[in-house]
């Protein structure tokens, strides 16, 4: 079925799914202001144990946590298993010593084992430390790790595979730190054997919304990450204000087939939560969106089409092409899909716009595509629970949040305070003081603005990273944010991410990364990154679309006068591109300093005011 433009505006998103959008205003005189859910929130549990011991009476033999084993089949465990299972690794951590004051480390990424043991630590008040994954496998210093153990003081580290952590294991050796895996000295399977006792039900009955949950550090773009405690309040909060603003969660268990990392909030804790929170089933998704790991999500989609996908701009930008060449995959995609969430970075509106087209072909309507606004301090801070109509839109306070809007350098800085929000960094009383304001909000950096100046309800829409943003030497500020959104549209399909340069210079520039799936159409031939942006194809239609882009501007804060297509793919080793799958703006910028020098040194392969040079 074909469906024109016009035709798809006349399809609307189905809204029985949301509660009414609503939002309560108080202004606080030049030009700052307060917005607030109306709704008040709802928590009626003390610890997400109870979810999970709610499911396991209702549901038991409903499945929880999959995953794909060596063979290739879905294995995993129920609701009782994995009750049982928590409780038997509850036991055994509590006999090794861990409690609130020495936690659990999980070096490894997503998998079955690894939330049984996060659901273990959690359910007896024993906080969990995941850590991503390239500080133990890519970094030859370990420094982050060793700051990591230096402020958590952990009483015990998991990873799967004792022999491909090695390194890692020998430094937590030298740090007295025992080391739990599949493989190795100690195993997983001897921690199985392990039998509750009364020392489970007691622990148990003391977790409560004020016990800490997690530590999760920051990226630590710029500098050592920082540890931020997470409460089961800031988990609940969150949970529960979802299933009040989205209450079709509560109809049909949801089922994800989800590979966002559990060291971040996304996939840690808004998506694992969601499941457990709402009986669903949550498959561990091997894939992520780099070449060759994306056909592995493809093939997991395919098995067990999601009601709820949730992924990164990059995760989309790869399965877009697919979705449209692949009919079987793309059923498989939308067959009982309820719901599609980006976060992240800003994502392209031709993204957003294919993504539409290919739900309303295959379905007849409009399947909801959202987004929320939040942090690893704050989860959750806005949510999109209405229609919207383009990317960028990132909701509006849910039950429970208060977001505080400040002029700051021409745009709004939001500030937010709520249940969900941290207390403070682990150990850094220092940097806790200088996160929050003296009502208690939080400083989050970020910047927003209405969608529509006398409605709040229409929502916030997010305009940057203020500490992102740079001044050109004309004085001019440039916002970086919403300049690499605009640029990558311009470019789009063959331009997968930007990174947007000119601080102190006279000219905006950019390193420009291909999408080599998009290059193949394009040139008709199958190559590397290097041998497309060598390409004359390639460079004639960002030269072209860079020309049509500067048309349009009418300043120099938003023309784009040289870019450098880069020919290699960011780097997930050097933690240039994130463990979510999005350009870590910062680092980028240092470690591509020379080929910045490039951009604006007259290199041959620049491309500039529209034209090659070359």
């Amino acid at each position: 079925m074909s469906i024109s433009a016009q035709q798809s505006d006349e399809i609307a998103t189905r809204t029985e799914k949301f509660a009414q959008a609503r939002v309560l205003r108080e202004d606080l005189g030049d030009g700052a202001f307060v917005l607030r859910s109306p709704y008040p929130l709802k928590i009626d549990v003390q610890c997400v144990s109870e979810y999970l011991e709610r499911w396991a009476e209702a549901t038991p033999d409903h499945q929880f946590l999959a995953e794909r084993s060596p063979d290739g089949d879905w294995v995993g465990v129920t609701y009782a298993e994995a009750l049982t299972q928590t409780r038997s690794l509850a036991a055994f951590l509590l006999g090794k010593g861990l409690s609130k004051d020495r936690p659990l480390l999980i070096l490894s990424g997503n998998s079955v084992r690894h939330g049984l043991l996060m659901l273990a630590a959690m359910h007896v008040g024993i906080p969990v430390v995941p850590v991503s994954v390239p500080y133990s496998l890519f970094d030859e210093s370990l420094a982050k790790l060793r700051h990591i153990v230096q402020t958590t003081n952990p009483g015990m580290a998991y990873a799967d595979n004792a022999e491909t952590y090695a390194r890692a294991f020998e430094f937590l050796a030298s740090a007295n730190v025992e080391q739990l895996s599949d493989n190795g000295a100690l195993t997983f399977d001897q921690a199985f054997a392990s039998e509750a006792d009364e020392r489970v039900s007691e622990a148990r009955s003391k977790v409560d919304h004020d016990t800490t949950a997690k530590i999760l550090f920051t990226s630590g773009s710029t500098g050592l990450p920082k540890g931020v405690i997470v409460t089961q309040r800031m988990m609940l909060a969150t949970q529960e204000a979802v299933v009040q603003i989205w209450p079709f969660l509560e109809n049909t268990p949801p089922v994800v087939v989800d590979w966002l990392p559990w060291n971040h909030t996304f996939g840690g804790n808004f998506n694992f939560n969601m499941i457990l929170r709402n009986g669903g089933s949550f498959y561990v998704d091997d894939g992520k969106p780099v070449p060759g790991e994306i056909k592995k999500t493809i093939r997991n989609v395919r098995d067990v089409s999601p009601t709820l996908f949730f992924n990164v701009p990059r995760g989309f930008d790869m399965l877009l092409p697919v979705l449209r060449e692949d009919a079987a995959f793309r059923s498989a995609f939308f067959k009982r899909l309820d719901l599609i969430f980006f976060s992240g970075a800003g994502l392209p509106d031709h993204l957003w716009e294919g993504l539409e087209q290919l739900g309303i072909q295959e379905r007849g309507e409009k399947i909801p595509f959202v987004s929320a606004w939040g942090l690893t301090e704050a989860m959750m801070a806005t949510c999109v629970h209405f229609p919207i109509d383009k990317a960028g839109v990132i909701g509006v306070p849910g039950p429970g949040s208060e977001l505080k809007f400040l002029p700051n350098g021409g745009k709004l800085e939001m500030r937010v305070r709520g249940p969900h929000v941290t207390t403070g960094y682990l150990n850094n009383p220092e940097k806790t003081a200088e996160a929050f304001d003296e009502e208690g909000y939080f400083l989050t950096g970020d910047a927003g603005r209405l969608q529509d100046p006398d409605d709040p309800s229409k929502g916030i829409v997010f305009d940057g990273r203020i500490s992102e943003n740079f001044k050109l030497m004309t004085g001019t500020w440039v916002a970086v944010g919403n300049l690499r959104v605009a640029l990558l549209q311009a470019l789009s399909p063959i331009a997968s991410d930007a990174v947007i340069t000119g601080h102190d210079r006279t000219e905006i520039g950019a390193l420009v990364f291909l999408n080599a799936d998009e290059c193949k159409a394009l040139t008709g031939r199958d190559d590397t990154l290097a041998g497309y942006a060598d390409d004359p194809a390639v460079r004639a239609f960002i030269a072209e679309r860079l020309g049509v882009y500067n048309a349009e501007q009418t300043g120099s804060a938003t023309r784009v006068k040289r870019i450098r297509i880069e020919r290699d793919a960011p780097s997930v080793e050097k933690n240039e591109i994130t463990d979510k799958g999005y350009i870590n703006q910062r680092l980028a910028l240092e470690l591509r300093a020379d080929a910045v020098a490039a951009l604006y040194d007259g290199a041959e392969d620049v491309i500039t005011s529209g034209k090659a040079s070359s």
